[in-house]
């Protein structure tokens, strides 16, 4: 998939805040709509069992990031860094298998790797872990997606290996289906995407 262009610059941060709070009690949709508890992905199960630290049982309250130009700059650096750095390959190529999830340790990876590495960096950063919520989406051709959804206080933002800044959720191209608890990184949520899926008509390189 070609990279979504670069929609949302640094220099418009201000102007996010500004659109995402003058729309906040009128807006549901700059948060996901979360239903029912769902199985985890297969290959999420996988890398529990070779990751159990990443995988805790632990329970905690949710917190939302409180979203400033700092934690925005962050967010974009990381993102970037891990999408330069981690070159993309599929499981099939790299291991054998059609899907298995790690860590990129050796610089390869598909788009799980991209999440996986993204969740350790922004943790490693301070971040908090239920702020941090590994999600599957399918993609424009009705294929597996992976991204990282990071909750803040002006809506659940997305990093992703196919584009070049940071989208509040609504504004990428995908089908949400579901995504870990805030609640443990051990259970997983199902999504009510009800929008109309034709964000496709985001300008494109």
């Amino acid at each position: 998939m070609k990279r979504l262009q670069n929609i949302l610059l640094p220099t418009t941060f201000l102007a996010l805040l500004v659109t995402s709070s003058a729309s906040a009690s009128a807006d549901p949709g700059r948060f996901m709509d979360m239903k029912q508890d769902v199985k985890a992905p297969i290959g999420y199960v996988q890398f529990c069992r070779d990751n159990i630290g990443a995988c805790s049982n632990e329970r905690y309250e949710p917190v939302v990031v409180k979203f400033t130009e700092e934690r925005w700059q962050e967010l974009l650096a990381i993102n970037t860094d891990v999408n330069r750095r981690v070159r993309p390959m599929t499981d099939d190529d790299l291991y054998g298998k059609p899907e298995y999830w790690t860590y990129p340790d050796d610089g390869y990876g598909d788009c799980e790797e991209y999440v996986l590495e993204k969740q350790r960096e922004l943790l490693n950063a301070g971040w908090p872990r239920s702020t941090l919520l590994i999600t599957v989406a399918k993609d424009l051709q009705n294929g597996g997606h992976a991204v990282l959804t990071v909750r803040t206080d002006y809506g659940d933002m997305i990093l992703d290996n196919q584009a070049e800044t940071v989208l509040p959720w609504y504004s990428t191209p995908y089908r949400y289906i579901k995504r870990q608890s805030p609640y443990s990184a051990a259970l997983w949520t199902g999504i009510d995407d009800a929008r109309v899926t034709t964000v496709a008509s985001v300008p494109r390189k």
